[in-house]
């Protein structure tokens, strides 16, 4: 479709993307990289897309001016696990250590030692969570899949697959265990419908408050670089 960006300094630019399922002209950033993705429905002519776009320019700077910079991982930096500050430092054995307000990374290859830790305490933890859940309402999940992903925390397959994004277990645990309860409950409900939510409050219990939290903090989960990192 060519190269697009909407002029200025700096220039900001634009993927294109022409969709059958589309219904309407719609904007997204992506809050992993800053990306500004246009879709658009078959019919709609991509002048008209662009025109869409610039109409919404300023909205686009102001969303791409406020994401968190972003923070390269490595020894001596902060980084919250379970929504708790620990400083990344060199470990004296060959395993990752949890302790208090550090974490302790075996030198060498660390930045994909600790992301390859987080992934893993991730799947644990939403394992446990998805395992309590699902039994509380009578339901099994098929699979539960662990991913580094760029616009949503998680999903609920038609085939009762549920996959997550490995962030999760940089947020607060009760944000993990409500896009966990969320998720479980698309296995009664595969909608967003009134009956979903009920689902979801029978399980977790009042979710407004890690909703809404995930909605204003979810992006600075993303703003944490893992060069070489495992996805």
């Amino acid at each position: 479709m060519g190269d697009h960006a909407l002029p200025g300094r700096p220039p900001v630019p634009l993927t294109l993307r022409k969709s059958a399922r589309a219904r309407r002209i719609s904007l997204r950033i992506s809050q992993l990289d800053g990306r500004v993705t246009l879709t658009y429905p078959q019919g709609v002519p991509e002048s008209e897309a662009l025109s869409f776009a610039h109409t919404k320019e300023e909205w686009i700077r102001q969303h791409l001016q406020d994401r968190p910079d972003p923070a390269v991982v490595q020894f001596g930096q902060t980084i919250p696990i379970e929504g708790v500050e620990r400083r990344i430092v060199p470990a004296k054995g060959r395993r990752v250590l949890l302790q208090g307000d550090e974490i302790a990374v075996p030198t060498g290859a660390e930045t994909r030692r600790l992301a390859r830790f987080l992934k893993e305490l991730a799947r644990d933890r939403l394992t446990g969570a998805c395992d309590d859940y699902a039994a509380m309402l009578g339901r099994s999940y098929s699979s539960l899949t662990i991913r580094d992903t760029r616009s949503r925390w998680g999903s609920c397959s038609s085939a009762g697959g549920l996959m997550f994004s490995w962030r999760l277990i940089l947020a607060p645990s009760e944000i993990l265990h409500y896009v966990a309860a969320h998720e479980v409950a698309h296995l009664v409900e595969m909608n967003h419908s009134p009956a979903f939510w009920a689902q979801v409050e029978r399980v977790f219990g009042d979710y407004r408050d890690q909703r809404r939290w995930l909605r204003d903090n979810g992006a600075q989960l993303h703003q944490y670089r893992f060069d070489a990192a495992v996805s």
